[in-house]
């Protein structure tokens, strides 16, 4: 990686919080110290040559880690090899900063990886302590409250300056993202190749774990996170009704609500809507969930996350204006810069802006898909 110094770069397509210009960045100590219209430049300035250059991209939900630490059934990766190789993928995609979800609680669909959340989170810390990763890293512990020992697992972390997110997760069949039991049959039937008695056998279990608990732990994890500044997310809301106990629970962001009245009751309850970017590129759910158009034609999203293909988030910037009427390429690439930083209290970066942390990505975009033609995280080039 270079180190940070100042520079310049001349002749981009900025892409600002309002508009998008042709101009010059200034970056001097790893921040951005000026933002200009195209004027004289030093000499040894970088030409982008027209290309566009954004901010960072900001992810604060993918499991896309778990492709790597568990590439094939019964394979484990070296924990910090795995981060290192998810963290260039994540990087050549355009994403400075991002939110690694890591399951807690004993999970029967994960095998062991939920039981594998402590060497993970030990591989990033030690990824970020030793100047390891292109990326700036987090953890966001997502929490099977249907799981008997979440709230143990979780306990640890809670300290920890780098968990900066939690979200509360029921992945019980016949409700939230699977209420249709069909949809949940051909989902983890196809998965793992269970028969049908296994596959019934799969679900009573999981309907016994919700059973005895779902409440408890919820409110637990609840209890434990008040007062630690952590951001609390809601996972899969389906009705008012959900979105009536996360405002309870004093959550703040939605993360994939499963319709159109979840959206809008978490709108008017104050929270941020997040969608997943594959749901924009593919044009709808994978569950057959309300798509995520639908909502940014209804003012109802706010922020986008790449959930499982870290280059979606990029891709669905650039088709999102394509697809919606009135969306603007400044207001699309908000969605996976500014707010999601926002969201977690992270003021200092996701925008092109003096004083901003100089985090940003230069994109070229002629065709029917983006390219990422470099990447730098505070002033250094990264990718």
């Amino acid at each position: 990686m270079s180190e940070m110094g100042e520079f310049t770069i001349r002749n981009a397509r900025l892409v600002l919080a309002d508009e998008v210009i042709e101009g010059d960045l200034h970056v001097r100590d790893g921040m951005i110290h000026a933002v200009d219209h195209q004027g004289a430049v030093p000499a040894g300035a970088e030409d982008f040559a027209g290309d566009y250059l954004l901010p960072g991209l900001v992810e604060l939900h993918t499991d896309h880690l778990e492709n790597h630490f568990a590439p094939r059934p019964g394979v484990q990766w070296n924990p910090l090899a795995a981060v290192q190789a998810h963290d260039a993928q994540v990087a050549g995609s355009g994403i400075t900063t991002v939110f690694d979800a890591l399951r807690a609680g004993t999970d029967e669909d994960a095998g062991r990886l939920g039981r594998d959340m402590q060497s993970l989170a030990g591989a990033i810390a030690r990824g970020r302590s030793e100047d390891r990763l292109r990326a700036d890293h987090y953890i966001h512990l997502r929490c099977e409250i249907s799981s008997r020992d979440v709230v143990d697992e979780i306990e640890p972390y809670l300290g920890d300056p780098i968990v900066r997110l939690i979200s509360l997760m029921d992945h019980t069949p016949g409700q939230r993202q699977f209420a249709s039991l069909d949809t949940y049959r051909r989902y983890y039937q196809g998965r793992f190749g269970m028969s049908d008695e296994a596959m019934a056998r799969f679900i009573e279990e999981r309907l016994e774990n919700h059973r005895l608990y779902a409440a408890t732990s919820r409110a637990a994890v609840v209890e434990r996170c008040r007062g630690t500044g952590l951001t609390l997310a809601s996972h899969d809301d389906a009705t008012r009704e959900h979105v009536a106990e996360a405002v309870e629970a004093g959550v703040v962001i939605s993360e994939f609500p499963t319709t159109l009245e979840a959206a809008e009751a978490a709108r008017a309850a104050g929270f941020r809507v997040l969608m997943g970017a594959p749901n924009v590129v593919r044009g709808g759910s994978h569950s057959g969930n309300v798509a995520a158009t639908s909502l940014a034609e209804s003012g109802l999203l706010d922020v986008l996350s790449s959930d499982y293909v870290p280059f979606s988030l990029l891709t669905a910037a650039f088709l999102l204006p394509e697809r919606v009427p009135g969306m603007s390429l400044p207001r699309a690439v908000a969605l996976v810069t500014r707010e999601p930083a926002d969201a977690v209290g992270m003021s200092d970066r996701g925008e092109i802006a003096h004083g901003r942390r100089a985090d940003f990505v230069r994109v070229r975009h002629d065709g029917d898909l983006p390219a990422v033609r470099g990447v730098w995280r505070e002033g250094r080039r990264v990718a």
